[in-house]
């Protein structure tokens, strides 16, 4: 089953809170990636890749276009369902630059699920669990309304919080005990600095936080700054944006600098990558929040197909990235049902992309 086309529509995704505040900076709409790829055979598989802005990762959205453009060309008239050699083949023609490979990898996994009548979920190790519990993230904020969101969310079947932090040592101590105040029984607070804190500010926030009940996440930008808190603290310990790679967990491995890894589908390279990274992770005895950076219904279908194969044991939680947005993109898209969502077991993704909604390609390549 060879490439015979691949085509790319640059979607806009407005959030439904009006903004998305963290510590490293402010969006109102998410800028997403959605490809198609075609094959000889009628079928087409659909993926989706958006960076959280030009400022979280080393990602940004005209990178995504403008790698596909590089990327694509070299990619027709290979098999799409060879995963592991299509994936050698994109690095060898864009070395790095893993998020840009990323839909083109989850477009052809949709393709493998289709051309074998099963649900992408199952190709990657079947289900682990009958349902996958959410986070809601926090949008950074004042301290009151933090914790009235969470009281809102809690509404919504929510149950597991993230609070953005990562700014004024002051302010977000006052943000993690508000928001620790209105936490009732069996409800869970992550503190996720986004790498935002200096080592001293992240002493100082860990110091006062000591007695609640509470995980941190990426303190500090830098590999060593984090292990550093790691080791001054006795809370459960996350690490994000740290973890771009087998390496990457190795070492943390090594060094014990983590208790739980947020695997990320687009900062892996796509779901092959992503999923040889939560087997190890698996092995090691890690904890593990499946998500990506954001986007729609597309990007949430692999998110939820990969923790939904992921052991119920070692899935933290996961995130409905569609339920931050207001635009749907597809139909038959992951949907939340109280603090869970359900995932469809129909073949690939399970998602049928709204032509309507996409408008025309701002890019199609159908040969070298």
């Amino acid at each position: 089953m060879k490439i015979t086309r691949i085509s790319a529509w640059q979607v806009s995704l407005p959030i439904g809170e009006g903004s998305f505040n963290w510590s490293g900076g402010e969006l109102d709409a998410f800028d997403s990636t959605v490809v198609r790829v075609d094959t000889d055979q009628g079928i087409a598989g659909w993926g989706e890749v958006c960076p959280l802005g030009p400022t979280y990762l080393p990602a940004y959205a005209e990178g995504v276009r403008s790698g596909v453009a590089q990327i694509a060309p070299y990619l027709i008239g290979h098999l799409a369902t060879g995963l592991t050699t299509l994936n050698l083949r994109m690095d060898a023609v864009l070395k790095g630059h893993p998020y840009v490979k990323s839909a083109i990898d989850m477009a052809c996994w949709d393709i493998l699920g289709k051309s074998t009548g099963l649900p992408v979920f199952t190709l990657l190790g079947g289900r682990g669990a009958e349902s996958i519990p959410l986070y809601r993230a926090i949008s950074q904020d004042k301290a009151e309304t933090m914790s009235a969101r969470v009281s809102e969310y809690r509404s919504e079947g929510y149950s597991r919080f993230q609070l953005k932090v990562g700014g004024e040592p002051e302010e977000d101590i006052q943000r993690i005990f508000a928001v620790a105040g209105v936490l009732g029984s069996g409800e869970t607070m992550i503190a996720d600095a986004n790498g935002g804190w200096l080592m001293h500010q992240a002493a100082r926030v860990v110091s006062a936080m000591q007695e609640l009940d509470v995980y941190v996440e990426q303190p500090c930008q830098g590999w060593d700054e984090c292990l550093s808190i790691r080791r001054r603290t006795r809370l459960p310990f996350i690490l994000d944006e740290s973890i771009d790679g087998i390496d990457a967990l190795l070492r943390g491995h090594a060094d014990s600098a983590m208790d739980m890894v947020n695997i990320k589908i687009s900062k892996m390279g796509g779901l092959t990558r992503a999923a040889r990274a939560r087997e190890l992770c698996v092995e090691m005895g890690l904890g593990l929040i499946i998500e990506d950076t954001c986007g729609g219904d597309i990007a949430t279908a692999a998110v939820a197909h990969l923790a939904l194969s992921t052991p119920e044991r070692h899935l933290f939680a996961s995130t409905d990235l569609n339920g931050y947005v207001t635009r749907k993109l597809a139909d038959g898209a992951p949907t939340r049902e109280g603090g869970v969502m359900k995932v469809s077991d129909a073949p690939g993704l399970g998602v049928e992309p709204r032509l309507e909604e996409l408008g025309s390609p701002i890019l199609e390549i159908s040969q070298h």
